[in-house]
């Protein structure tokens, strides 16, 4: 691969084309790092109103820091994969206790929620670190134009990729400049994004047209390689709703349900099974998890139980919380969607 003809090209495409996206109007490492998490299994248009929202409530990481989980998941709610979110906060706290964003993407690898590709983004397009980011998009565009069929989802060649977008990130220009790194990651991404897409691809407005092998070997379609699906399963879930004389509902962080983990969820059981049932209350599903639901409504009579409560939340962080309090405690309506089963507007247990 020659990283220097390839970015030579790559840079004034993307410089002329660039999408005016809301992170892009300065490097801001905190600007960067929300987007990037927030863009994680979303697209650029559905993330747009939900940054800026996001951004004009917590303008900077020590807003963030000081906000309340709750809030946080209220400004997250929508976006999904919740667990993103707790991450975020967890690590704008710790990045604040510290006084300064960390530069380089080994020290970003040391906070929560920041991934290979997460620490790699912000501190090349924040800080100009000379490493490479490889998504989605960047997997498809160095498979169609290096023409590599490769099993991108293992580690080996995960890793091949790796060398090859940070070989382009450590490119130099004609004159023994070194290049931007941001600008060729965020080109990378812009290029599979706009014009290296999954389906039609349009390729005579690729600024690496007449470089492409997989269009000269006409095998574009077949890169990259399809990953194998992971196997459904199927599951039985049966929260139990615990509602107090107060009208508030008893919610544990989960760690009984292989979906939704660390979540705050209801009290219960779930059983994996190896067929649909036939009786539930409703159906939902969590990445590879098919999950059949079947509510029921257990009394406690006050918080004056406890032997009754000692045993249910041990070793768990019980949480009484009222309706309204639901959908910010709880963004996921696979959870939420449980209380629509019983009448709460019965009176309370007694």
């Amino acid at each position: 691969m020659n990283a220097n003809l390839l970015a030579k090209k790559l840079l004034p495409w993307y410089r002329e084309v660039k999408r005016p996206l809301p992170w892009r109007v300065n490097r801001d490492p905190y600007r960067i790092w929300v987007s990037e998490v927030m863009l994680q299994q979303t697209t650029v248009t559905a993330v747009i109103p939900y940054f800026e929202k996001f951004i004009q409530k917590f303008p900077g990481v020590n807003a963030l820091a000081n906000a309340r989980e709750d809030e946080v998941m209220e400004y997250w709610a929508g976006l999904g994969y919740y667990s993103r979110a707790r991450s975020l906060h967890a690590s704008a706290k710790k990045i604040s206790s510290l006084g300064d964003f960390p530069k380089s993407h080994v020290e970003l690898l040391e906070l929560p929620g920041f991934g290979p590709y997460t620490a790699r983004s912000v501190a090349s397009l924040a800080f100009g670190e000379r490493v490479g980011v490889v998504d989605g998009n960047v997997i498809r565009v160095l498979c169609r134009v290096l023409d590599l069929d490769l099993e991108w989802w293992k580690t080996k060649d995960r890793n091949y990729l790796q060398s090859a977008a940070d070989r382009l990130a450590q490119a130099i220009d004609e004159e023994g400049v070194s290049v931007d790194p941001s600008d060729i990651n965020q080109g990378l991404m812009e290029l599979g994004a706009t014009v290296c897409t999954v389906q039609s691809p349009t390729c005579l407005l690729c600024p690496w047209l007449k470089n492409c092998r997989a269009r000269k070997n006409d095998t574009i379609l077949q890169r990259p390689r399809s990953k194998p699906r992971r196997e459904s399963e199927i599951w039985a879930w049966q929260p139990e709703i615990y509602l107090r004389r107060d009208r508030k509902i008893l919610l544990i962080e989960n760690n009984y349900a292989p979906f939704l983990r660390g979540h705050l969820i209801w009290p219960g059981k779930a059983v994996r099974l190896k067929k649909k049932p036939k009786h539930f209350h409703y159906k939902g599903g969590v990445t590879h998890h098919e999950i059949y639901v079947t509510v029921t409504r257990a009394p406690v009579k006050s918080t004056e139980r406890p032997d009754q409560l000692a045993a249910l939340t041990k070793d768990l962080k019980p949480q009484w919380v009222s309706q309204s309090e639901m959908k910010t405690k709880v963004p996921s309506s696979l959870i939420r969607k449980a209380i629509e089963v019983l009448d709460l507007d019965e009176n309370a247990s007694t």
